[in-house]
């Protein structure tokens, strides 16, 4: 927002035909401050239509373009990114030092200097938390930009802060964008405004260096995600018809025993509602204000086991026979033709739960052709997926639910009877089983649901 991007809209500007009107769509000015108006549009008219001048813009005779930062008007950025014929050039620089360069021109209301006697010179004090802020905010920024164009195959052209005085990389920005330039025109009068080392520009300095020991430059503790992007799964919820409560299941948890709950309160499972759609479900939601909205978490080795035993041990409606095929064929899992043949015991169970839990490990880095389902995905992105509609008012565990629910129901004024037991057949198998490989597999399969939800080792006294 300095010295850059001043820098390099003079250099565009320097070349016949190109036109960079400032920060055009800047919410607190159009273009430039102290301007009332962008090519006949104000303040105004662009607030209450910011196509209006976003079609001004591209429609004027040569190319015309601007200066976007990442808290302008967010209403144009869809447009911009998806319009193949709008150039995206994306100029970056040391986050420190753009930082700094912020924190000294907000000090000196100065944003761009063209006579070095006129400087005013104020010295950054280094706060690590705004600085962080400051990071994750451009980061988060620059990889919404890479992904959209990643989506819509464009390229960009990327040029650091440092790059500004090379004529030959602003040459090539020009032949880029399909423009000739003579290198010679390419000379601005605009100054660096804080030439000198960060050490004479930062108040607290030596606090700075050791705030900045602390931080994983390289991500080194970040958990890679490989894990397929999941939708909000509407059909899946159920609701009350008598009482506002929408209950968002992530699959392989204690749907039974939470449905079983909700239709004591309205009187008959078959009466609770389901089957939404989108606009379904907003017209249920507008329908009854003051609705909760909740979901449950299962440890992640119960809900893995239930998944295993549901979907792939059992061979009834319902399981998934041909992933079962593969699992046997291509992953070594030795699977019973009858789950209930008595020669099929808890060493034999063991084994094949063992084999599934590393197939899960592979299967959610996306290193297996098999799909991700929804029964064992993480529930982190189960919860991300939600998002995408509506997240939930409850997160509850489902150790949590013989209080949790009665007490939901309390806050609506509504009389509740008890939370139906669950069925304890997986659970207690699951804790004969039980150790601490088992334990070992299910934290490399679902590093993220560990550590998002603070998950400790599954529980075989007491499990849920």
């Amino acid at each position: 927002m300095r010295t850059g991007s001043n820098l390099l809209e003079d250099y565009l500007n320097r070349i016949d035909g190109v036109t960079c009107h400032g920060e055009a769509f800047n919410q607190n000015f159009i273009g430039y401050p102290n301007r009332k108006d962008l090519l006949g549009i104000t303040h105004r008219q662009r607030e209450d239509n910011p196509d209006r001048l976003l079609r001004a813009i591209r429609t004027r005779d040569g190319l015309g373009g601007f200066r976007y930062f990442h808290d302008h008007d967010p209403r144009v950025l869809p447009a911009i990114l998806s319009d193949a014929r709008c150039a995206k050039i994306i100029l970056t620089r040391n986050p420190l030092d753009s930082y700094i360069s912020l924190k000294i021109a907000k000090a000196t209301d100065q944003w761009k200097l063209t006579n070095v006697t006129t400087r005013k010179a104020a010295q950054a004090h280094f706060d690590l938390h705004e600085f962080e802020r400051h990071v994750a905010g451009m980061q988060n920024f620059q990889l919404d930009i890479m992904r959209a164009l990643q989506v819509t195959g464009q390229t960009a052209f990327h040029i650091g802060y440092d790059d500004l005085h090379d004529t030959e990389i602003l040459s090539g920005l020009a032949n880029w964008l399909g423009v000739s330039v003579d290198p010679d025109s390419l000379k601005s009068n605009l100054k660096p405004q804080n030439p000198q080392p960060l050490s004479e520009k930062v108040a607290n300095f030596d606090q700075m260096q050791v705030a900045l020991r602390g931080l994983d430059r390289f991500d080194l503790t970040r958990i890679p995600n490989f894990e397929p992007r999941r939708g909000p799964v509407v059909p899946s919820y159920v609701a009350c018809p008598a009482h506002p409560v929408l209950y968002m299941p992530i699959r392989s948890g204690p749907e039974d025993r939470v449905i079983r709950w909700m239709a004591a309160l309205d009187g008959a499972a078959s009466d609770l509602l389901g089957k939404f759609n989108q606009k379904t479900l907003r017209a249920w939601m507008q329908e009854n204000p003051g609705h909760q909205r909740f979901t449950v978490l299962r440890h992640p080795l119960a809900r893995a086991h239930a998944a295993f035993c549901d979907k792939i041990l059992d061979t009834g409606p319902g399981s998934f026979s041909r992933i079962r095929q593969q699992l046997g064929q291509f992953h070594g899992l030795e699977l019973p033709d009858d789950p209930t043949d008595p020669g099929y015991g808890l060493k034999a169970h063991r084994a094949a739960f063992e084999g599934f839990l590393r197939f899960l490990k592979s299967n959610l880095n996306g290193q297996t052709s098999l799909r991700v389902d929804a029964h064992w995905a993480s529930q982190v992105t189960c919860l991300q997926g939600m998002a995408e509609f509506c997240l939930p008012d409850h997160l509850y565990r489902e150790e949590e639910l013989a209080d949790a629910l009665p007490r939901l129901a309390q806050t609506m004024g509504i009389d509740a009877g008890p939370v139906p037991q669950g069925d304890r057949s997986q659970t207690d198998r699951l804790a004969q089983i039980h150790d601490a490989q088992l334990e070992r597999l299910c934290r490399e399969a679902y590093p993220r649901d560990y550590m998002m939800f603070g998950f400790s080792d599954f529980c075989t006294k007491n499990p849920a």
